[in-house]
């Protein structure tokens, strides 16, 4: 039986998260999500208050991940998740940047 990740690991999002969502250890959370979807990419701090995600893998674990990112963690006010189509940067461990 094939692993679906693996099938549909070419799966590769953008995603741009608003609202009360830095200093609180949003990216942490991020990371821990990606790595336990095994998912590949990174999210990092915008200068304008915002968190950028970039995630490759399955389709249903970038659908989690979305639904998670919009969820936010206790500490945080998520206000909105855009989503747009991501360039693959290879596969590497999701990682904080």
């Amino acid at each position: 039986m094939r692993d679906l990740r693996n099938a549909q690991a070419g799966v590769c999002r953008r995603f741009i998260v608003r609202g009360r969502v830095q200093g609180v250890g949003f990216r942490w959370f991020v990371q821990e999500i990606g790595r336990n979807l095994e998912l590949s990419g990174w999210v990092r701090n915008l200068s304008d208050g915002s968190v950028e995600v970039l995630a490759q893998g399955g389709a249903v674990q970038i659908e989690e991940l979305a639904r998670r990112l919009a969820q936010g963690t206790p500490q945080s006010r998520v206000e909105g998740v855009e989503e747009f189509a991501g360039e693959s940067g290879g596969p590497s461990p999701f990682a904080i940047r």
